[in-house]
């Protein structure tokens, strides 16, 4: 490229972060070579200079600085037999307009340093009349549960906004420490990434915050079966923070299990599958074509599956989330 240009980012972009944004978009640029252009202010989003993990917003306009004449897109790679046929058994719904597939525990939706496997780059197996499932929403690698693609742009603009402007009802089953108190309520806590000092050094963690870059985190939650000392718990997170369900669960004392890096030691049940235990089990949102209210769930799978059969956790329970909780 031979001067500078401005890109906005799409709808399935948002949340994709501007080092993975340029993998995609500019294989060429090696990632070092990037930070440079960083540093120097050369590339900016919104105006503003950023970091190399920044997350994106759809519309966001981002300045690239002349590049070497090498391709500048990246062609999502074919997925394998196997990869193609394992993206398939995960389907719990489709039609025209959308995909619902179950995610597995342990399956990031993303690709990143050092993951060859993941969900996006099986999606071409889905491939119909020429266009491939586009993602509009994620789930943490360690998450499983219900996650929506788009068959076309227009369904992914359209279920895109929906999920931007909280038009989307989510519901999660954890099981979880302890048993809360009060037994349903919301939790409204704001939470921001912060270096955070650990064992053998420091890392990026999301706490409890106060402060400009804290953001109002809210979370309902109810009691749905407890077992001794480890409780059946559904969450519904009003806001779409990073790790919020997990940060709010440990943060009044009931860290969903397996959650070792924010639920610590108190997060490991004996007998109990030390995976994290949150999957999203339904959402309710308008259909990308009709507008129409429409609600899907996923069945619980894996290691969470035998903890519920363990404690005789009722597997068809349909959670309802009182009007007046908030």
């Amino acid at each position: 490229m031979s001067g500078v240009q401005t890109r906005k980012v799409k709808s399935d972009e948002e949340g994709m972060r501007l080092d993975r944004w340029f993998k995609t978009h500019f294989p060429q640029v090696r990632h070092g070579e990037l930070e440079k252009f960083l540093r120097k202010g050369q590339v900016r989003v919104a105006g503003g200079r950023v970091k190399a993990n920044r997350r994106l917003e759809k519309g966001e306009e981002i300045r690239i600085p002349p590049l070497s004449d090498a391709p500048t897109e990246k062609k999502p790679r074919v997925p394998n037999k196997a990869d193609a046929e394992a993206v398939r058994r995960l389907i719990v719904f489709e039609d025209d307009d959308l995909i619902a597939l179950n995610k597995p525990f342990g399956l990031a939706v993303q690709g990143g340093t050092n993951t060859k496997q993941h969900l996006d780059g099986m999606l071409g197996a889905l491939e119909k009349n020429g266009e491939r499932p586009r993602l509009v929403h994620r789930l943490d690698k360690d998450t499983g549960g219900l996650i929506i693609v788009a068959r076309t742009r227009q369904a992914a603009q359209r279920l895109g906004d929906a999920f931007k402007g909280h038009d989307v009802e989510k519901t999660y089953w954890a099981l979880v420490a302890g048993v809360p108190r009060p037994h349903e309520g919301t939790i409204d806590l704001a939470i921001a990434k912060r270096m955070t000092r650990v064992m053998d050094g420091e890392e990026e963690r999301v706490v409890p915050a106060e402060g400009e870059d804290a953001k109002r985190a809210l979370t309902d939650y109810q009691l749905i079966e407890e077992a001794g000392t480890v409780s059946f718990l559904a969450m519904r997170p009003v806001t779409g923070r990073t790790h919020q369900l997990r940060v709010h669960a440990a943060a009044m004392g009931c860290p969903i299990v397996g959650d070792g890096k924010y639920g610590g030691p108190d997060a490991k049940i004996e007998g109990v599958s030390p995976k994290l235990h949150l999957f999203c089990r339904s959402m309710t949102f308008p259909h990308p074509k009709t507008g129409r209210k429409m609600t899907l769930s996923a069945p619980l799978e894996g290691h969470m599956l035998e903890t519920w059969k363990f404690f005789s956790f009722d597997r068809s329970v349909k959670v309802e989330w009182p009007e007046n909780l908030r």
